[in-house]
């Protein structure tokens, strides 16, 4: 049985020596696939986390821009609330003016508004009975010759006056003039308001 024995123990070491070499090959593959595939996610997370950082920077940049643009749509609009506030405020004073001072504002505004002199004096229901007369002689006094005459039809207007000379019709409301200055106006009040 010795040489069966020694046979059987010879191919026991050749199989145990080729089951160790192909033992170290696997091992070996097994370590160089380890390696590429320790390199293949390096490099994918390396590619992730820059993309990452990409995508954040625009992220960033999209939201500030954003940000910029409302933050200045807020502005324009607070402007144009605070320019809507300072024209309303405006119109308010020359509506309560003092009496005196009101109609001798009339009075001014249909002097330098009359052409002819013999145009009528259109006045709110308010302003007409409460101011009419004084308005029209003051203006007649400061035309000289004038011969501006009241109007029997008030208008509904808020405060100021027209005056009619037949279908020509001049209109020196508040609400007109205000509006007429508002545009020559406009930026001066921004400045004012905002420096």
């Amino acid at each position: 049985m010795n040489g069966i024995q020694a046979i059987t123990a010879q191919i026991i070491a050749d199989a145990q020596t080729e089951a160790d070499q192909i033992l170290a090959q696997a091992r070996a593959r097994a370590k160089e696939c380890l390696s590429a595939y320790q390199e293949q996610a390096y490099i994918q997370s390396t590619a992730l986390l820059e993309r990452s950082e990409r995508e954040s920077a625009l992220r960033k940049e999209r939201l500030s821009h954003a940000a910029i643009l409302a933050a200045r749509n807020l502005r324009l609009s607070t402007e144009q609330e605070m320019r809507e506030r300072a024209f309303a405020a405006a119109l308010k004073q020359l509506s309560e003016l003092p009496d005196g001072e009101y109609v001798g504002l009339l009075a001014g505004l249909a002097a330098e508004a009359s052409s002819t002199g013999r145009e009528e004096v259109i006045l709110s229901q308010k302003d007409r009975a409460r101011y009419g007369k004084q308005v029209v002689t003051q203006a007649n006094e400061r035309l000289g010759d004038g011969h501006l005459t009241l109007s029997v039809q008030p208008r509904p207007i808020r405060g100021g006056l027209i005056l009619s000379d037949g279908d020509v019709e001049v209109n020196c409301t508040f609400e007109t003039l205000v509006r007429l200055l508002r545009g020559e106006m406009d930026r001066t009040v921004v400045e004012v308001l905002f420096g």
